[in-house]
């Protein structure tokens, strides 16, 4: 498998070059140049494969002979050694819980497998690589986590000052080792520009290997696609149209599942939930794509005001913006809607929504309108990383998970920095 830059059409990369570069030398994303078409007798099987199963089928029409099969099943047996049920709610209303990984958050299953797949290649280059991560919330927990302790790789995560809750800045910041946070003093957006500035910069490419762990990485976001498999193969109504609703912020998660559905896996639609920010839902109703500035909600891993993947989600349906719509609908939720909705759901179905799977709860129930349809939407981080939020929603102490108390009995350890680049390209030169 090759890939091109969403820039350039004409330049091919290896699997190996997109994952170790993370952004083209153009500053397109990386998007492999065909997609496969899964075959029948897959598909039928798939109720009896396990997540890493599928996940090595799928992979290696991606990965090509730069992971040898061999390695590459090893590294999806063990990375995707944890469970990701499907949960009934109500009446053909069912929830993918992606938070039992090890940072509880839908980022383990991309973080980890991307960090097999660069801790491969550094042995075959004998060289040290620097992750260079802009984070929301759950990104850097996850990537920090993934690469915790991998030789021959060092990680830098930048993250927006007050904008994440203590619990995912716990999460950032108690790592130590070859884990370094970077607090700044900025957005979301901030940080992801600084990123994408390093990678552009002539001196930092000759003088560090650097990569990213955010989705624009390939590696990021084709195990992404993994879980709308394994959510079909859990999914007992067969005969059904199936709605997928994803809580989406730099939409990673939401083209994983497009990537997934031009695989062939038989979704009829999906659902792009937002929170205010809300850029993706306003193109599909008016076709206009326009970036603004990040507006902070509780449902913070969100507040993106400029995707990175649209660009990819562009790609997969060459800028067709009828053809987009015909498999994918938007729909955006303030707040209080989410809040009422974590209420309502607890409730009446005794169950606890983070504010992400709030908002993609929503969302689904906005379409999911007839009876011969079943909705999925994903829950995205454990409720315990937004305490505060959710105890005030549903009036109930959240059980936290050992690993979370743990991190927050943990000293917090970060570099400030301003949101001016030449900060952090000082810092990084300096490493």
């Amino acid at each position: 498998m090759k890939y091109f830059s969403t820039n350039n059409k004409d330049l091919r990369y290896s699997f190996k070059e997109a994952v170790l570069k993370g952004l083209a030398p153009d500053k397109g994303l990386f998007f492999p140049v065909s997609i496969p078409r899964l075959d029948d007798t897959f598909f039928q099987d798939l109720p009896n494969k396990s997540l890493a199963q599928i996940g090595f089928e799928v992979a290696k029409y991606f990965v090509g002979d730069d992971i040898s099969e061999a390695e590459l099943r090893k590294i999806c047996e063990e990375v995707f050694n944890f469970p990701i049920p499907l949960v009934k709610i109500e009446e053909r209303v069912y929830t993918l819980e992606l938070f039992h990984g090890p940072t509880c958050a839908f980022k383990d299953v991309g973080a980890r497998f991307m960090s097999r797949c660069l801790r491969a290649f550094a042995k075959q280059n004998q060289e040290n690589v620097t992750i260079l991560v802009a984070t929301s919330g759950d990104t850097g927990s996850a990537v920090a986590n993934g690469f915790l302790g991998v030789e021959g790789v060092n990680v830098i995560i930048l993250y927006p000052k007050g904008k994440v809750s203590q619990i995912q800045e716990q999460q950032l910041t108690t790592m130590g080792r070859n884990i370094t946070a970077l607090e700044v003093e900025g957005t979301f957006d901030d940080c992801q520009t600084l990123v994408k500035r390093a990678f552009a910069d002539e001196e930092l490419g000759r003088k560090m290997n650097l990569t990213s762990a955010n989705s624009i990485n390939i590696a990021r976001l084709l195990p992404q696609s993994f879980y709308y498999f394994y959510a079909l193969a859990q999914l007992p109504e067969k005969d059904k149209d199936v709605l997928v609703s994803v809580p989406s912020g730099n939409y990673g998660n939401l083209t994983g599942g497009l990537l997934a559905k031009q695989m062939g896996l038989p979704i009829k639609n999906f659902i792009a939930s937002a929170n205010r920010n809300k850029i993706v839902p306003d193109y599909l109703d008016n076709g206009i794509y326009e970036p603004k500035a990040s507006v902070q909600t509780i449902s913070n891993a969100m507040d993106v005001g400029a995707p990175s993947n649209f660009v990819r989600m562009m790609e997969l349906y060459q800028e067709n913006h009828s053809d987009i719509i015909n498999d994918l609908s938007g729909a955006w939720f303030s707040d209080q809607e989410t809040i009422d909705a974590m209420k309502n759901v607890y409730k009446t179905k005794s169950y606890i929504l983070d504010p992400h799977g709030a908002v993609g709860y929503l969302g689904l129930k906005k379409y999911l309108n007839k009876e011969k349809q079943v909705g999925i939407f994903l829950e995205t981080a454990h409720p315990a990383k937004f305490k505060d939020t959710v105890e005030s929603a549903v009036k109930k102490e959240i059980e936290v998970p050992n690993y979370l108390v743990d991190c927050l009995k943990k000293k917090k350890n970060s570099i400030a920095i301003s949101k001016y680049f030449d900060d952090l390209k000082e810092y990084l030169l300096n490493q």
